[in-house]
């Protein structure tokens, strides 16, 4: 992007002294770009909206997508800030020596696990890039209890689920156990529903949700984008084909248990579905 500059990619060791880049860095950059361009409507929004808005980069790791954000819309902004939490110790000392020499004052660090981290009382976006199996959902989870305006994560390693269906026993006549008969399937089947079930306990709570690619197969097989925006309270019909599709997957994964979304029987479903759309929230002209 123009707007990144050369001491930046320098700092995060994607461009070498003689201002070239390689393969690898290459890779990555692309893929953080184009992220970049997908949050540019998320970030506008809540810069027009909020006079300070908060950005949380949730398992942040090395906090290239942290940084490189904070050049392109916050740093020549007047306020805003960005809290990277990390888990890893060395990572977070690394990252703070790292903002301090590029003069990101507004750039804030936290060492902590995203299901132990202390969260702000009001986030604006909510960013998850690869953190793994039920991190992810600790991060949906705080975006949702502290009323973020706009989530984005690109989940990975999702094992949870999948351990829950090699638990189950197969229930009656039914054919859907045959999906995830194999260790192969099953890694794939628990994958693919888990993030399923993210994306429609988002629409539950509220969000407009696209589910998208990040980048093409060549760059990365984490490649999952869910992008969230509120625009109701709550959305009645998608939860209760939330908890239908619990019931009839039998697995229960943590984002769920933890906003007490719970299984139920598919009685009632058909009902929801033909209730009228939700009423959209109100529009925020203030922060709160």
């Amino acid at each position: 992007m123009p707007d990144q500059s050369p001491e930046l990619l320098r700092e995060l060791h994607l461009l070498t002294r003689e201002g070239n880049l390689n393969a690898d860095a290459l890779r990555k950059l692309k893929q953080v770009n184009h992220l970049m361009g997908l949050l540019r409507p998320a970030m506008e929004d809540v810069q027009a909206r909020h006079p300070s808005p908060l950005v949380v980069d949730a398992g942040s790791g090395n906090a290239y997508l942290g940084f490189v954000l904070y050049e392109l819309f916050l740093k020549g902004a007047t306020d805003g800030a960005l809290l990277s939490i990390e888990g890893r110790p060395e990572l977070t000392e690394r990252a703070k020596e790292r903002a301090a020499r590029l003069g990101f004052s507004r750039m804030r660090f936290q060492t902590a696990h995203l299901d132990a981290a202390e969260y702000p009382e009001r986030i604006h976006v909510m960013l998850a890039l690869h953190a793994c199996d039920t991190a992810t959902d600790d991060a949906l989870v705080a975006a949702i209890r502290h009323g973020a305006d706009h989530v984005a994560v690109v989940p990975c390693c999702q094992a949870e689920v999948a351990a829950q269906l090699k638990s189950q026993r197969p229930q009656g006549p039914g054919t859907m156990s045959l999906l995830y008969q194999h260790p192969w399937h099953r890694r794939e089947f628990g994958s693919h529903i888990t993030n399923v079930i993210r994306a429609l306990t988002l629409e539950a709570f509220g969000y407009q949700v696209t589910v998208t690619e990040l980048t093409g197969w060549e760059h990365s097989l984490k490649n999952e984008l869910i992008l969230g925006r509120r625009v109701h309270r709550d959305n009645r019909r998608a939860r209760v084909q939330l908890e239908a599709l619990l019931a009839e997957v039998g697995v229960q994964p943590k984002l769920t248990r933890l906003l007490g979304v719970t299984p139920k029987a598919r009685a009632g479903v058909e009902d929801a579905v033909s209730e009228p759309e939700p009423e959209d929230a109100p529009t925020r002209t203030s922060p709160v």
